[in-house]
């Protein structure tokens, strides 16, 4: 029997806001967005890669070269929900790349191998 990846209360709470077609409040949305990038980071250790949620948050990930000055070479940016539904499956990472949903430049910007999480 398969496990269902189980996601905090707030992040839960966002997740059933979205499917109910409710925008979620604005604190539970931070929470959500910044738990799932901690997530990211534990899942893709590293500095190569910059992701960022605006006005949520950032992180640096995947392993590879480092990051130190200036505009980063791999950059990923993408708003709240989208990054909370590719983040959790709702969404796939080629779906909102393609939807013009996601900006991802460099190398090392597809995340996809470390989605959903």
């Amino acid at each position: 029997m398969s496990t269902a990846h189980r996601y905090s209360g707030t992040v839960q709470s966002v997740l059933d806001a979205l499917e109910e077609g409710v925008e979620p409040g604005r604190p539970a949305l931070r929470d959500a967005v910044r738990e799932l990038l901690a997530d990211l980071r534990t899942r893709a250790p590293g500095r190569s890669v910059e992701v960022r949620v605006p006005p949520y948050g950032a992180i640096q990930c995947v392993e590879g070269p480092r990051h130190t000055r200036g505009t980063p070479p791999n950059v990923v940016e993408t708003d709240p929900t989208t990054w909370i539904e590719i983040a959790t499956g709702r969404k796939s990472w080629h779906e909102a790349v393609s939807a013009g949903k996601i900006s991802a430049s460099g190398v090392r910007a597809d995340l996809s191998a470390y989605l959903p999480l």
